[in-house]
């Protein structure tokens, strides 16, 4: 707020008499020529502040037009501010991110399959307390063998399901000279078919 002057006849300046908020009244002042009131004084900004304030945001010898299509020709579903290596780093670290959450989603949907094909159930009669606390310190080797155990019966299953199929294209007549390694394939039926029982009933 400006201070209140009082011009007089002979030219001298006054600040007008004012009234405090207790309710007394200031005397009126004579003011020198050239005199500033203290609320008036510029705040002092040294050479620095002064630098910075009065840099432009844009860089030299841009203009401010220049800028205004580019903002405008901004693709919607970007970010603003970055440039096409970001994005496509962004974009490689979604993807990555959502194959890791596929790739734990997928094991442990695996390590559920091992579990309940390699361990028996438990009998509904067993009683639960302090007899079930040291079954359930040797899970962990356990469900590493039934894990290891599943593994090899899928590799099994994977060998018996070739063996087929290539015994299917001998008969049909679309393999008509074997090679070697497909006759000893087809040879190995019967241990695979051993090896897979023997595995699934835990010998």
């Amino acid at each position: 707020m400006a201070t209140p002057y009082v011009t007089d006849e002979t030219g001298g300046k006054y600040i007008a008499s004012t009234q405090r908020p207790d309710g007394t009244w200031r005397k009126q002042r004579r003011v020198k020529e050239g005199y500033v009131p203290q609320e008036e004084v510029p705040v002092y900004e040294n050479k620095y502040v002064k630098f910075f304030k009065s840099k432009p945001e844009l860089p030299p010898g841009l203009s401010p037009e220049a800028t205004a299509p580019a903002a405008a020709s901004r693709p919607e579903g970007g970010e603003p501010g970055l440039s096409k290596t970001a994005k496509r780093n962004l974009k490689r670290k979604e993807k990555r991110r959502q194959q890791q959450e596929k790739g734990e989603v997928e094991a442990l949907s695996r390590t559920l399959d091992k579990v309940s094909l390699g361990e028996p159930a438990a009998p509904p009669s067993a009683p639960p307390g302090p007899q079930a606390a040291p079954t359930g310190a040797s899970d962990p080797p356990d469900a590493a063998g039934a894990a290891e155990r599943a593994r090899k019966i899928k590799n099994l299953k994977k060998k018996l399901r070739q063996v087929e199929e290539l015994q299917q294209r001998v008969q049909s007549g679309e393999v008509s000279q074997p090679s070697r390694e497909q006759l000893e394939k087809l040879a190995r039926r019967r241990a695979l078919e051993e090896e897979l029982e023997d595995l699934e009933l835990g010998l």
